[in-house]
C-alpha cells in the first residue's frame, strides 16, 4: 500500500448529541460507553495502517489542548509525530483540507497522499478499512480526487448519496468507480428505491487525494477561497508542532468539500468500503452502541426502567426512573434533560438553535468546562455568589489574571497549590485555604506530580466568565 499522511478534522458541534454534545465539548471528545473517545479512536485506526507514522490535525485553536490529552492515550512514541492546523473559527471541510494540503505539501512533499478522516467516525473492521484506504490511495496516486462510499443497509435519509458509474480498475484489479453524481439527502421513498437500486452509496465525508491534484482542483472551481486559506495559511502563528491560522480564516466562505470541488470536478472516484461505519450522528446511532436487555432498552448510567420498552436511556449523575413509556430518548447532564421521541432524535439539533437563539449557556457550555489546564465544574451557583470544583493537572498554571467584579476563596482539597497573590506567593497545602481580592493580580500553579484538586468560591456583583483580564498566560491567551 502506498503510504498516506492521515489528516483528522476535528470540527462541528455535533448538535444531534446535544445535552452530551456541545460546542466546548463536541462530538469527537464524547467518551462512549466502552470507555474510549471517537477521536481517539479515529488515531489508533489511521496509525495503524502501514507506514503510518506522522498525521495533521485540523481543529479550532480552542480544542488543541484536549485534542492532544487524548493523542497523548494512543501514540506510542508521544506526540513528537503530531502536527496541528488550528482554525480560529471553522468554515467546514473545503478550508480545512486546502490548509491541509498547503501544510501537507510544504512539509512532505507536493504528491503527498493525503487520507481525511473526520474525527467522529467509528469503524469496526481495521482490516476492511485498510484494504479500502489501500485502493483509495492507489487511485489517488494516478490523480483521482476519491472518497470512500458506505453500502447503504437502510433507506436513510439523513445522509448523503453516491452514485457510482462506471468501474475503475488499474492493472487488472478493480479498485472503485468513477462517480455519476452526488445526491442530496433524499426523502424516505426516493431513499427506498436507491436502496433497490443497489448503485448508491452512502457519502461518509471521508476522502483521499494527492496534496498538489487537490490544490489544482481549487484553483479551477474555487479560486478566490483558495487564495483567501493560502494567505491565512502564510500568515499564521507557527510553533514546533501547530501553524495557527490567521484571523482572517474565520471570514472565508464556508463550504463543504463537496460543493466546494467534488460535484464539479471530472477526475472523482469512489471506493466502496465494506466495514461498518456510523458517524453516530443521532441518540438511536450512539444508542446503538450501549448493551441491549429482554425489552430492548439501552441504557447507561444508574436507572430503574419498569415496563417500559424501546428507550435509550443515558444518565451521568442521578438515578433516572421510566415507568409505562415506549419509545423514548433519555438523556440527563448535571444541567439538562433531554426527553424525545425516537423517531425524532435528528430533529434534536431544533432545539440546539433556539438555545443558541436565546443565548443559553447550554448550547455552549457544560457545568464541566476543559481548559489548557485542567477543568472547573460549576457546583451551585445564585445572586451574588458560584461555587466552583476546580482541577489543575501537575506542572499547569492558570493565567496570571484579574477580577474586576468578585472575589475568591479558595480552599484546597487535594494536592499543593503555589498561589501568586498581588505580590504575595506561597505555597497552599491541603485543607489550608487562601483570600483573593477583587482587583488583585493572581495565578494559581500546581507544582507537583499529582492533579490539585480545590474548592473555589466567588462572590461579588458579577460572575461572568468574561470578567477576566490576562496579564501572562502559558497558552498564549494573554489579553488586555
Amino acid at each position: 500500500m502506498k503510504s498516506v499522511l492521515p489528516v483528522i478534522v476535528a470540527g462541528g458541534a455535533g448538535t444531534r448529541l446535544w445535552p452530551l454534545s456541545r460546542r466546548s465539548y463536541p462530538k469527537p471528545f464524547l467518551t462512549l460507553p466502552d470507555g474510549e473517545t471517537l477521536l481517539g479512536k479515529t488515531l489508533e485506526r489511521a496509525l495503524m495502517l502501514p507506514g503510518v507514522e506522522r498525521w495533521l490535525t485540523v481543529t479550532n485553536r480552542e480544542y488543541y489542548f484536549q485534542t492532544r490529552d487524548i493523542y497523548a492515550q494512543y501514540a506510542k512514541n508521544g506526540l513528537v509525530n503530531a502536527h496541528f492546523l488550528l482554525e480560529p473559527d471553522g468554515r467546514n471541510t473545503a478550508p480545512a483540507i486546502t490548509a491541509a494540503a498547503f501544510e501537507a505539501a510544504a512539509n512532505n512533499g507536493e504528491e503527498s497522499l493525503l487520507l481525511v478522516l473526520p474525527a467522529d467516525h467509528l469503524i469496526r473492521d481495521q482490516e476492511a478499512f485498510a484494504a479500502a484506504v489501500a485502493n483509495a490511495a492507489t487511485l489517488a496516486s494516478e490523480g483521482y480526487l476519491v472518497t470512500f462510499g458506505i453500502q447503504p443497509n437502510r433507506p436513510e435519509t439523513g445522509y448523503g448519496y453516491i452514485e457510482a458509474g462506471e468501474p475503475l480498475a488499474l492493472a487488472g484489479a478493480e479498485l472503485g468507480f468513477a462517480v455519476r453524481r452526488f445526491v442530496e439527502k433524499p426523502d424516505a421513498s426516493t431513499a427506498k428505491a436507491f436502496l433497490v437500486d443497489g448503485q448508491y452509496f452512502w457519502n461518509s465525508g471521508m476522502f483521499c487525494m494527492r496534496a498538489d491534484v487537490f490544490l489544482q482542483a481549487m484553483e479551477q472551481w474555487q479560486p478566490a477561497l483558495l487564495n483567501g486559506v493560502r494567505e491565512a495559511w502564510e500568515k499564521g502563528r507557527r510553533s514546533s508542532d501547530f501553524c495557527e491560522m490567521a484571523a482572517d480564516f474565520a471570514k472565508l466562505e464556508d463550504i463543504s468539500i463537496d460543493y466546494a470541488v467534488m460535484e464539479r470536478a471530472e477526475n472523482v472516484a469512489m471506493v466502496p468500503a465494506a466495514f461498518t461505519w456510523s458517524d453516530i450522528g443521532s441518540w438511536g446511532a450512539f444508542g446503538q452502541l450501549m448493551d441491549l436487555d429482554d425489552a430492548g432498552n439501552r441504557v447507561l448510567g444508574e436507572s430503574i426502567v419498569q415496563d417500559s420498552k424501546n428507550c435509550i436511556v443515558h444518565g451521568q449523575v442521578r438515578l433516572t426512573a421510566l415507568l409505562g413509556v415506549d419509545d423514548l430518548v433519555v438523556v440527563d447532564t448535571p444541567d439538562a434533560l433531554l426527553v424525545a421521541h425516537k423517531d425524532r432524535d435528528q430533529e434534536v439539533k431544533k432545539i440546539v438553535t433556539e438555545l443558541k437563539r436565546r443565548g443559553h449557556e447550554s448550547f455552549d457550555l457544560h457545568r464541566t468546562v476543559y481548559r489548557p489546564w485542567g477543568t472547573y465544574t460549576v457546583l451551585e451557583e445564585g445572586p451574588r455568589f458560584k461555587i466552583k470544583r476546580i482541577l489543575v493537572k501537575p506542572r499547569a498554571a492558570l493565567s496570571l489574571q484579574m477580577h474586576h467584579h468578585r472575589s475568591e476563596h479558595w480552599i484546597v482539597v487535594s494536592g499543593t497549590a503555589k498561589i501568586v497573590n498581588g505580590e504575595e506567593e506561597r505555597l497552599v497545602l491541603t485543607n489550608e485555604s487562601t483570600y483573593i481580592p477583587a482587583g488583585n493580580a493572581h495565578r494559581l500553579i500546581n507544582p507537583g506530580v499529582v492533579d490539585l484538586v480545590m474548592i473555589e468560591v466567588q462572590s461579588g456583583e458579577y460572575l461572568g466568565e468574561d470578567d477576566i483580564v490576562r496579564f501572562d498566560d502559558v497558552y498564549g491567551r494573554a489579553s488586555q
